[in-house]
């Protein structure tokens, strides 16, 4: 048996990246839409433009940044993205976003969870279980 004390885990969260092509849209989609507030900003040109940026939903992250001009890909974007928040009650949260003017769809039941999915402007694929 070993005595030696356990090691402090290195890694200590994972944030979800996604690169989008109009922050203005996605900001009013995640902060008034679902509630996020943010935590950090990048605003390199202007202080009222908002290039990439961090934000909080009680103890999830993500993180935005909008592509370059001339940059945006021509294929698909969010095809097969998805993150999956766990939630204390994802039914009100589905009530919530519905109060609010957010298109989700109708919950559904997965592996005994109750499933809220919803699509970003730019097609990435949220779920809110519990």
């Amino acid at each position: 048996m070993s005595t030696a004390p356990a090691p402090t885990p290195n890694v200590q969260q994972v944030v979800p990246f996604f690169m989008v092509t109009d922050m203005s849209r996605s900001l009013r989609f995640y902060m008034e839409g679902l509630g996020f507030t943010m935590k950090y900003r990048w605003t390199p040109d202007s202080p009222d433009k908002i290039r990439w940026c961090w934000l909080g939903l009680g103890g999830a992250s993500l993180m935005l940044q909008e592509y370059n001009p001339g940059r945006i890909p021509t294929e698909e974007l969010g095809k097969g993205a998805s993150i999956w928040f766990q939630c204390q009650d994802s039914l009100a949260l589905y009530y919530e976003f519905k109060a609010r003017g957010i298109e989700t769809r109708e919950p559904f039941v997965g592996n005994h969870m109750w499933d809220v999915a919803l699509t970003d402007p730019d097609g990435y694929y949220l779920h809110l279980r519990v």
